[in-house]
């Protein structure tokens, strides 16, 4: 599917966050976004193609997705799979049916009973942090897209992000600057995003013939705090890292602190990029160099695929899908300090 333009490319254009951009795409009122950010928001998603076809035929006519979602306030990234197949269903003339279930299995057989009682098109089994799962057995009845998430035995699709190649990127772009010396803060080692991009860190240096330095897989991390815990550590070194490549903007910021701390600037002492694309990624002084996580992308792609099944009244063939993290250069990269 041709990407298209996501809250997340307008709001860096628009410099707002993008709860700002979906409140003021979704029409909702709220005293305190201005109309002058309103329409500079509406101008730019009009000037980036974002498509925001939210009229519906007659209720009969109505294609139902139901979206079953485990947290919507664990992390930030609920509203952009929320947001992205309501617009891509929007678009497309469906509705987006949404079940925050807690993970708990009775409420996610609840919402599947009802689903399956009404004009369904399929259904999004949806997880905040990647991971495998085990989906309700109802859900093996139903045409389903399991996003963010995997189950064993390959048996549905599913869609996730590119982290390994998200992660190689990253560090790629310290090596095109000229850094050697990289340093990578990975997260919690439960996390499947977090093992996948130390992969994805390591296949970078290997595939550049820079040898992996044990001392710069510092961590883990995942808070500012613990971030800057560990970059101070990481400055400890003998012979400290002139980069630093985070797991997560949080982190990123952390380090930042402990440079500042230690008298170091970003980046002409150390440079830094982080993952995720958080608000605070473009607020800090660099702006930080990041990955978009593509949630919005991965959720307007499941639904189309879901719809596209319909139309098409065609099985969905089990595979897992991975969407591209993209990098996004801002100034907290240069080349080291010589």
């Amino acid at each position: 599917m041709t990407k298209r333009a996501t809250m997340s490319d307008i709001a860096q254009r628009a410099g707002v966050s993008q709860a700002t951009v979906s409140l003021v795409l979704g029409g909702v009122k709220n005293a305190r976004i201005s109309e002058d950010t309103r329409e500079k928001v509406r101008a730019i998603a009009d000037e980036m193609g974002y498509l925001r076809k939210l009229g519906l035929a007659r209720s009969s006519d109505v294609k139902l997705i139901g979206l079953l979602i485990d947290e919507v306030m664990a992390t930030p990234f609920a509203t952009q799979f929320i947001e992205g197949a309501r617009l891509e269903a929007a678009r497309q003339g469906a509705l987006v049916a949404i079940y925050c279930t807690g993970g708990d299995a009775q409420t996610e057989a609840a919402a599947l009973e009802v689903l399956a009682g009404s004009a369904l098109i399929g259904v999004l089994y949806t997880s905040l942090m990647t991971r495998t799962v085990q989906p309700p057995a109802a859900l093996a009845n139903l045409p389903a897209i399991l996003l963010n998430c995997h189950a064993a035995g390959a048996s549905y699709v599913s869609v996730v992000p590119a982290d390994v190649t998200g992660a190689y990127a990253a560090t790629e772009a310290l090596i095109h600057a000229g850094h050697s010396r990289i340093a990578h803060i990975p997260g919690e080692s439960w996390g499947e995003a977090a093992r996948d991009r130390v992969l994805g860190y390591r296949r970078a240096l290997a595939s550049h013939d820079i040898a992996f330095a044990p001392e710069l897989l510092a961590g883990p991390a995942w808070t500012a705090a613990s971030g800057r815990e560990v970059t101070l550590h990481l400055l400890d070194l003998p012979k400290p890292p002139t980069a630093i490549f985070c797991f997560n903007d949080r982190i990123a910021l952390g380090c930042y602190e402990a440079l500042a701390e230690r008298g170091l600037r970003v980046p002409e002492d150390v440079s830094v990029i982080g993952f995720d694309n958080d608000d605070i990624a473009a607020t800090l002084r660099p702006p930080l160099t990041t990955m978009i996580l593509p949630h919005e992308e991965m959720a307007r792609w499941a639904v189309a695929e879901l719809l596209d099944r319909a139309a098409l009244g065609r099985p969905l063939s089990p595979a897992r899908i991975k969407i591209d993290c993209e990098l996004i250069l801002r100034g907290s990269v240069a080349g080291p300090k010589v």
